[in-house]
């Protein structure tokens, strides 16, 4: 289908309303220790776009994105379409499944820009008329024209990077916005993306009581629509909140406090009628993020734009077997790299099949679906579920005290496991590792050194500001933004 005939379906499809629900090789020899199972080319994958620029800084950032005095947009645009096209025919990608728009700041770019990344992908592969697509937005740049711009580009559903209802706590993060330009950007896109309009939520800022926290939330019920994403505050290294409280200026909010507010956003969302289906993530009326459920089944994604990651097989280059790819990080120097060669792709490690695993098994784990056998079984055909996690050792001893499921579904974090996930990965990771270095006989010992002990009380650990957990496309939704 032609790519601008994809746009005019598109638009058409959304409706007045916006449409309906939303290197080298590893360790050890294991089995299957040959090239690494996965889909015969051509192929589907998701693929995110990253728009690096920002107007100001937030006091927590330490993402990939740049403050500058004016972006050449005619030339970004243009680099991140031919990049697309390079990376999805690189892939022998057919179809496209979905596409997010991330950031920095992607509501800052014009919906031109939007629309002609789309129809390069278009060009380069088949883009359903119903795939979702994904729009990141600042509440101070999204307007109810510039919105209604967005969604004739394409655009089918909106994350509001809203963070607090709170003008006070906005300005101890930096943000641009207030919490009255906050409503009213969620009310503009819940008229024009009805029941595909997310927000972003942060807890535990410095000095947030858990008062203070269950009054936000409140208020984020009144407001939002079928989708929100909920994160601790991380204190990265080299931010000005982080020097803030580092010095004294500002307290650390306990663990304790933290692991409350988790589950007190957590229990007035399930009683509002979202459904907990990641660590951080809630929805409604099935408004699951299409997008960021690729990362978390370990599909294949095609990272586009500065920083951008992908995991994808290089088909057209020869390759067989997944690659972790990053995009060289420096705008200016990735759109040198793109107009040279097609693309700005710096760093490539095949993933070896061990490390396939560790991500499948990271990933899902994140889920309430958690990881199913047909997704374990095509990444691991010769090692079963039950061969590493139902054998004597860590993992059923978490099953036994109710961390974990092991059933004909596959393997799952309970409730109460999936807050305590970043206690439980580890030893996990650590019996997988084992269990892929013994010889492959039935009753193979459990790993030695892999309790983790009880798993601590704690909230999910994330990084703010997104659907997914990491930046870029690497497990990453929605931004900081």
């Amino acid at each position: 289908m032609a790519a601008r005939g994809w746009r005019r379906a598109a638009a058409a499809a959304a409706g007045p309303g916006g449409g309906g629900p939303g290197g080298g090789a590893g360790p050890g020899p294991g089995p299957a220790a040959g090239p690494a199972p996965g889909p015969a080319a051509p192929a589907t994958a998701a693929l995110y776009v990253h728009w690096p620029y920002c107007r100001k800084r937030c006091s927590y950032c330490n993402f990939n994105t740049y403050v500058v005095p004016a972006v050449d947009e005619a030339a970004v645009r243009a680099c991140l379409a031919r990049e697309a096209r390079t990376l999805l025919r690189l892939g022998r990608v057919q179809s496209v499944t979905s596409v997010f728009f991330g950031g920095g700041t992607p509501s800052l770019a014009s919906p031109g820009t939007v629309a002609a990344v789309l129809e390069a992908i278009a060009g380069a592969a088949h883009l359903p008329t119903d795939a979702e697509v994904t729009l990141e937005a600042n509440p101070s740049s999204a307007g109810t024209p510039r919105l209604a711009g967005f969604r004739a580009a394409g655009v089918n559903r909106l994350s509001i990077g809203v963070q607090s209802l709170d003008d006070a706590e906005l300005r101890l993060l930096g943000r641009e916005h207030t919490a009255a330009e906050a409503r009213a950007a969620v009310e503009a896109a819940r008229g024009l993306f009805p029941g595909r309009t997310s927000i972003d939520l942060l807890f535990g800022l410095p000095g947030q009581s858990r008062g203070a926290w269950a009054r936000r939330l409140e208020a984020a019920l009144g407001l939002c629509d079928d989708h929100v994403s909920l994160y601790q505050l991380t204190l990265e290294r080299g931010t000005a909140l982080a020097a803030q409280v580092g010095g004294g200026a500002l307290p650390a909010p306990p663990q304790d406090l933290l692991a409350d507010m988790y589950q007190t956003a957590r229990a007035a969302l399930v009683a509002a009628g979202f459904r907990h289906y990641e660590v951080s993530n809630f929805a409604r009326k099935g408004a699951l993020s299409a997008h960021n459920l690729s990362y978390w089944r370990a599909e294949q994604y095609v990272g586009v734009g500065p920083g951008a990651h992908g995991r994808f097989v290089p088909w057209g280059e020869g390759g067989c077997r997944r690659e972790a790819r990053v995009q060289t990080l420096e705008p200016n120097a990735w759109m040198r790299e793109v107009q040279r060669q097609g693309h700005g792709t710096r760093r490539r490690v095949v993933l070896s099949p061990l490390e396939q695993l560790e991500e499948v098994l990271a990933l899902g784990l994140r889920t309430d679906e958690g990881v199913t056998r047909e997704r374990w079984g095509r990444f691991s055909p010769d090692l079963s579920l039950e061969a590493v996690f139902g054998a004597p050792g860590e993992a059923r001893a978490l099953q036994q005290q109710g961390w974990l499921v092991l059933d004909g579904g596959g393997l799952r974090c309970t409730r109460e496991g999936l807050a305590v996930l970043d206690s439980l990965l580890p030893s996990l990771l650590c019996q997988l590792q084992h269990r892929w270095a013994l010889p492959a006989r039935p009753g193979a010992g459990a790993a030695p050194g892999c309790s983790g002990g009880a798993p601590k009380r704690s909230p999910t650990g994330d990084r703010p500001g997104g659907e997914a957990a990491g930046r870029g496309g690497v497990v990453r939704g929605d931004s900081g933004e």
